[in-house]
């Protein structure tokens, strides 16, 4: 007998490391149309995306509120409850964030919807690498977010005060006059850049590669939206206005008195 094969051949534990699990991030899809649903699906588990798909307004609500999802894909026109009743039945302080679908070259459906709290829109017909690319978008914005808290939590408590706007980011929190405001993912990160870099006028590119981790489009009205819905909110607590339009050049958070 081989002195191999009499002695057993014995590993340490620490010789093999099993690979951490990434779990897949969980993609809540809501569209009528059932062969792109299930072209969809197929693409995105591809990419290492779990996707749950619904047929209809109303059994997507429900998923909403029932589930706990990483992102909303919402299409617009649906039978039951269309896209822009899904959102409101949502509310736009919803913390999922929400990729709307919606029908090529209708501006007025785009800009409704990121009016009513979604995050961004895509249009339709559109290539599978151009929702991913705007998925990984969004997922990148909320790992921004977690970091800075992460960071916050770590550092002093001292909050960010600018012109009677507190952000506090171990909260993740914003408020104007000791209100707090009701902002979706995307307006916590407008709104907060636009403090850090108060006084100063900032692009409408700048905005979109650091606040929407994606290059401006032509023709793109996703950040006015998304400043206009910011400045509504706060203009609801101080009528005094804090931001300033820059035409042709972009947007500035006011300092305020000193």
């Amino acid at each position: 007998m081989s002195p191999l094969a009499a002695s057993p051949l014995i590993f340490k534990s620490s010789t093999f490391m099993t690979p951490a699990i990434v779990k897949p991030k969980h993609i809540l899809l809501i569209d009528d149309d059932a062969v792109l649903a299930e072209l969809l699906t197929e693409y995105l588990a591809c990419e290492n995306f779990q996707v749950t798909s619904c047929l209809d307004g109303a059994s997507g609500l429900a998923k909403a509120f029932d589930d706990n999802f990483d992102l909303i894909l919402l299409d617009v026109m649906m039978p039951i409850l269309n896209g822009f009743e899904v959102l409101k039945a949502l509310g736009g302080n919803h913390k999922t964030p929400i990729l709307m679908l919606t029908a090529k070259g209708d501006d007025n459906d785009r800009i409704l919807g990121l009016e009513l709290g979604a995050d961004d829109y895509l249009a339709k017909p559109f290539k599978h690498r151009e929702l991913l690319a705007r998925i990984n978008a969004i997922f990148r914005r909320i790992s921004i977010v977690k970091k800075q808290h992460s960071a916050a939590l770590n550092e002093s408590t001292e909050q960010l005060t600018v012109n009677q706007v507190s952000v506090n980011q171990a909260t993740r929190e914003i408020s104007c006059k000791n209100s707090l405001l009701e902002l979706t993912g995307t307006e916590y990160l407008l709104l907060v850049y636009m403090l850090e870099h108060h006084g100063k006028i900032i692009s409408k590119a700048e905005i979109s590669e650091q606040v929407l981790q994606r290059k401006l489009s032509p023709y793109d009205r996703t950040v006015d939206v998304h400043v206009g819905n910011v400045r509504r909110k706060l203009l609801a607590i101080d009528p005094i206005d804090k931001m300033k339009t820059v035409r042709g050049a972009g947007y500035v958070f006011l300092q305020g008195e000193q």
